[in-house]
C-alpha cells in the first residue's frame, strides 16, 4: 500500500515539476542582468530561450570582470556559455564551458532528474540537489521560502517571492511566479553581488 501512495503522490506531483520550465520562460524570450558587486556593474548575466512549451533549447552567457581599483587591472574573472536542451519538462542534455579566474571546465551532461543551478528554473525552489554548471558535480541544497518582498528592476518595482538557497549552491533568488527577477550572493572576499533584471 506504501508503494502505491508513494507513486500516486509522485504521479499527482509531477505535472506541477514538469511545468516549472515553460512558465520560467519570460515572453521575450531573454532574461539579461547586470552584475553588480558593491554599485559597481562588473559584468552580465543572459539567458535566451528558443522553442515552446516543454521542449526548449536555453543559452545563457555569464561575464564577469573585477578590477582593481584606480589602476584597472583584472583580479578575478568569470566567463561561462553553457547550452541547456530540455524536452517533455526534462533536462535532456547540457554543455558548458567554464572559464573560472583561469581555471576551465568543459562539461557534457546527459539526460538527468537534477534542476541545473543556472537559476533561470522556478523548479530550483522545490530541489534538493542541482546540477552543478561548472563541474557537473551534484550539489545538495536546502531551501526557504522568506515571503513576498518588492524588487526593482529595469523597468519598475516588482513583487517576487524571496528564496533562500543554502548548502553546495549559496544563493538568494526572488521569483515574480516563476520568473527570475534578481539573485544576492556573498562572494568569497566577502562583498555583496546583486544580479539586477534590466
Amino acid at each position: 500500500m506504501t508503494r502505491v501512495l508513494t507513486l500516486l503522490t509522485a504521479l499527482a506531483l509531477a505535472p506541477a515539476a514538469m511545468a516549472a520550465p515553460a512558465a520560467s520562460v519570460p515572453a521575450s524570450g531573454q532574461l539579461a542582468f547586470d552584475v553588480i558587486r558593491n554599485g559597481r556593474d562588473i559584468g552580465d548575466y543572459v539567458a535566451t530561450f528558443h522553442g515552446s512549451g516543454n521542449d526548449l533549447t536555453v543559452d545563457i552567457a555569464t561575464h564577469v570582470s573585477v578590477k582593481l581599483p584606480v589602476i584597472g587591472i583584472s583580479a578575478y574573472r568569470f566567463n561561462q556559455t553553457s547550452t541547456e536542451t530540455w524536452r517533455g519538462g526534462r533536462l535532456a542534455a547540457l554543455n558548458s564551458k567554464t572559464d573560472d579566474n583561469g581555471t576551465p571546465h568543459d562539461i557534457k551532461v546527459g539526460a538527468t532528474a537534477l534542476v541545473p543551478a543556472s537559476l533561470w528554473n522556478a523548479d530550483l525552489v522545490h530541489a534538493s540537489s542541482v546540477l552543478n554548471t561548472i563541474d557537473g558535480s551534484t550539489d545538495q541544497i536546502s531551501v526557504r521560502n522568506l515571503g513576498a518582498e518588492n524588487v526593482m528592476t529595469g523597468s519598475g518595482q516588482v513583487q517576487a517571492t524571496h528564496y533562500a538557497v543554502r548548502g553546495g549552491l549559496d544563493r538568494d533568488v526572488w521569483y515574480a511566479g516563476s520568473k527570475l527577477v534578481h539573485v544576492r550572493f556573498t562572494a568569497d572576499d566577502g562583498s555583496q553581488v546583486d544580479y539586477v533584471l534590466r
